[in-house]
């Protein structure tokens, strides 16, 4: 059998669930603060494109360079990317819209430039890491 690994001090884990909350209250409150700046379905759209953008980045960066540290990297994605971004209001507005078209264009919205942002966070990352990745294909992730 196997010697099974050493567990971390109690005390880790409960920094590391401080850390994803201080992520989560920041994120919150800047997605509450967005909301006020443009109609709400265009706030989810803003957080949501945003949010995968970065997430993407964050993502990659960590096949790519590394530079963040997997604590960081924690807060920054299950705290302040999980809170600043909004399925369940996404969902509701989807829900919710008045017509057709509205119905569309907030799925086709979200769904796709939430993609293509974590495409481009994706290529930041690549572009960070190793410039000559950029331009080659053939992904791994």
């Amino acid at each position: 059998m196997a010697a099974s690994q050493p567990q971390p001090h109690p005390l880790v884990r409960l920094e590391t669930l401080a850390l994803i909350a201080v992520g989560g209250f920041a994120g919150a409150n800047l997605r509450y603060f967005a909301m006020g700046l443009l109609s709400d379905v265009q706030s989810v759209l803003l957080v949501n494109v945003i949010g995968s953008f970065a997430l993407g980045f964050l993502v990659y960066e960590a096949q790519y360079t590394g530079l963040v540290a997997p604590k960081s990297r924690v807060v920054f994605t299950t705290g302040f990317l999980s809170s600043l971004t909004t399925y369940s209001t996404f969902a509701i507005q989807s829900a919710l819209a008045s017509t057709p078209l509205l119905l569309v264009a907030i799925v086709l919205g979200n769904y796709g430039l939430g993609f293509t942002g974590v495409l481009a966070g994706r290529e930041l990352a690549r572009r960070l890491g190793d410039p000559a990745a950029a331009t080659t294909g053939g992904e791994t992730a």
